[in-house]
């Protein structure tokens, strides 16, 4: 986790896994995270921008909130959940300012991906 985190921003998520090598496959694969070990059962995930950690302290709890994942490039990060084996949950949709799809990852948590329509002129952060 990080050492100074933002008020009132989201700093850290964490998710139970059931295995912790293949859910840094997954998002290695398909959304290039990088991973540090801390341990047999936890590893610490960083995308970026936000930390958070995979952990085997627990059971797996599908459900809780959702992650929703920011791409500049939608239908090609959709490509890849796909080919990293995710099964969607949720077809393409289209809201006021932009478009997403969900997802469900290995260890069946859910989780949406959206990007921003050009003509509203959102930014992603």
């Amino acid at each position: 986790m990080s050492t100074q985190g933002h008020h009132h921003q989201i700093d850290n998520i964490e998710l139970n896994v059931a295995d912790i090598a293949r859910s840094k496959a997954f998002y290695g694969q398909v959304f290039g995270w990088t991973f540090i070990d801390y341990g047999p059962g936890y590893t610490e995930f960083r995308d970026g921008r936000l930390a958070g950690g995979f952990t085997t302290d627990a059971p797996v709890r599908a459900g809780g909130p959702l992650v929703i994942l920011y791409s500049n490039e939608l239908e090609a990060t959709l490509r890849r959940v796909v080919d990293a084996g995710a099964r969607i949950s949720k077809e393409t949709f289209s809201f006021p300012g932009g478009r997403r799809f969900h997802f469900v990852d290995p260890d069946g948590y859910e989780l949406a991906v959206w990007t921003a329509d050009q003509e509203a002129g959102l930014d992603s952060c």
